[in-house]
């Protein structure tokens, strides 16, 4: 409970921080949905011609957007140092975190919020809502499975960016491993063969973020949702791990640091 007291109140920071330049922090958030329209609009002209893929409709590609959107913009909103953080520990500013109380990781991931991911959360239940596959209790698994994906969101840019410990940093690199998740998360899992889909359920776990939730969402199932906890308690396991066996190796950055 004291972390969880210490979670709410650093996001509440966050959220008062954002919102101090009301305008900026909304324009962000509208045009973050408009660009997943956008983004999305590719689709609905695909499945103008093409009704169906392997089983899966344009109203299966509206929930599958639509939880991937909206675990990206929850890490957005409450872990968003989760996409820089390889850029905190080469530049020595882990130094802030280890002088205070707190879990290192869980402060340094929680302590700045990204404005545009109220977007793409916000846009995630609206594509939801346009699918035609709305119902109450499917909302509840959306909101399930919206928070699993984001688990396991999280836990992956955790894992390649603890890298940075042994490697350096690696911003490029995790931009095209976000890219890649990201891409191949709105894909249906139906499209790959046996190797593709071991690589998306493993080394980019893509499936967990798109296809899989969206099967949940769709219809209820005991396995779906077991093998979601499975992945996201796997990767998380596997994010704190590497970020304390990286930790020991972590070199000050011998210097005063101040975060705001």
């Amino acid at each position: 409970m004291g972390q969880l007291k210490f979670l709410l109140a650093v996001w509440k920071a966050n959220l008062l921080s954002a919102m101090e330049y009301r305008v900026a922090f909304l324009s962000q958030v509208i045009g973050m949905m408009l660009n997943n329209f956008m983004y999305f609009a590719i689709w609905i002209v695909f499945f103008q011609r093409f009704k169906d893929v392997n089983g899966w409709g344009l109203n299966d590609m509206w929930v599958t957007f639509g939880v991937l959107a909206s675990a990206f913009g929850l890490v957005s909103l409450l872990f968003g140092n989760a996409f820089n953080l390889s850029d905190i520990i080469m530049k020595g500013r882990l130094d802030y975190y280890l002088s205070l109380p707190r879990p290192v990781l869980l402060h340094a991931v929680a302590s700045r919020m990204i404005g545009s991911g109220m977007g793409d959360f916000t846009y995630g239940f609206i594509s939801y809502a346009l699918s035609g596959l709305f119902s109450w209790d499917g909302l509840a698994r959306f909101l399930l499975a919206t928070l699993l994906a984001a688990v396991v969101f999280a836990s992956f840019l955790i894992i390649i960016q603890s890298l940075a410990f042994w490697l350096g940093m690696l911003t490029n690199f995790t931009n095209v491993m976000i890219n890649a998740i990201l891409t191949f998360g709105i894909y249906p899992a139906t499209l790959f063969d046996t190797t593709a889909k071991f690589v998306l359920f493993t080394i980019i776990p893509a499936a967990f973020m798109g296809s899989l939730p969206a099967d949940l969402i769709r219809t209820f199932s005991w396995t779906t949702l077991g093998q979601l906890f499975l992945g996201a308690f796997v990767f998380l396991c596997l994010a704190t791990s590497l970020f304390r066996l990286g930790l020991r190796r972590y070199e000050s950055g011998s210097g005063i640091q101040v975060e705001v």
